[in-house]
């Protein structure tokens, strides 16, 4: 049970007091589709069945009943734990600098601060909000004590990274116009199309743009690139503008605003899924506020 976090314990418990999925979702503030996700990873781990579907509800199984004991008694026992790290951690004091996406200020970050804030009132938390491509240069350069972007292929000796979930990557084209229209006809024609095909708006650096740009290398045709620009919530706009198809993390999709305006590519290749999580430098971890928060993150687990 080694890959099984406090976090999916959590889903996990909820789902089977709400005995539904879309409550579950709210309360955990996830997408039902990540509530199924998660159910679905602890029943790979466990390599047994938890829950039986039947339409739209559920009941659990023998084994998911006896997970159910188990979580409800670890949580138990984790909150106590919590408790005690609680009557150290009012003592500390100091500011606490975070940088991150927008959409992971507002989907990855706020019950991991709320909890922290809660632990720690006497800390000032300031937030920075940017291109998650400038994550690692920002901590790099003292900027920021801690940052929050996707795990990218060669990890700085200087830094140590704490993972925090994981998302897709998704291919997506406007809702509506001639773009979407010319995409969908293609589709019924074949079960899978190239978006190399079509006009991309895709990031200007960063981890996804070298997951693309690996990607684009084993295929016959060339990209005809729109736009190049910085931040994924970006490429999301001018996806939604039709001014091309984008490649972006599915935990944007779902934050987005502008979700209405865009669809998914089914029929598009899959790609790698991406890490996200926190970066700090080594030599950081020994402030008592960048420590504390360092183990309520390990505690709290990312995911996902």
């Amino acid at each position: 049970m080694g890959n099984i976090d406090i976090r999916q314990m959590v889903i996990f418990q909820t789902l089977a007091q709400t005995k539904h999925f879309a409550k579950t979702a709210e309360v955990c503030h996830l997408t039902p589709s990540a509530v199924t996700r998660s159910i679905q990873r602890i029943e790979e781990e466990l390599d047994c069945q938890l829950i039986i579907r039947e339409g739209r509800n559920f009941q659990l199984t023998h084994q998911g009943k006896a997970f159910y004991a188990f979580a409800s008694e670890t949580l138990s026992a984790f909150g106590q734990f919590q408790m005690a790290l609680a009557e150290e951690s009012d003592k500390i004091s100091g500011e606490l600098t975070i940088f991150c996406s927008v959409t992971a200020s507002y989907s990855i970050l706020p019950a991991l601060l709320e909890r922290f804030r809660q632990l720690c009132p006497n800390v000032e938390i300031l937030l920075h909000t940017g291109d998650q491509a400038d994550a690692l240069d920002r901590v790099a350069s003292g900027k920021e004590a801690i940052a929050v972007s996707a795990k990218p292929i060669a990890m700085p000796d200087s830094m140590v990274y704490r993972h925090l979930g994981s998302t897709p990557l998704r291919f997506i084209m406007p809702s509506a116009g001639e773009l979407s229209k010319e995409i969908k006809r293609q589709v019924e024609k074949s079960p899978l199309i190239n978006p190399l095909e079509y006009p991309m708006i895709v990031a200007d650096r960063g981890v996804v743009r070298e997951v693309f740009d690996g990607w684009v290398q084993s295929q016959a045709l060339s990209p005809s690139i729109y736009a190049q620009v910085s931040g994924h919530e970006a490429i999301v706009s001018m996806v939604a503008l039709e001014c091309g198809l984008g490649l972006v993390p599915e935990v944007v999709i779902d934050n987005s605003p502008l979700k209405d305006k865009i669809s998914v590519i089914d029929a598009a290749p899959e790609l790698p899924v991406i890490d996200i999580g926190l970066y700090v430098l080594k030599n950081q971890l020994n402030t008592p506020v960048v420590k504390r928060f360092w183990q309520l993150a390990t505690q709290h687990m990312t995911a996902s």
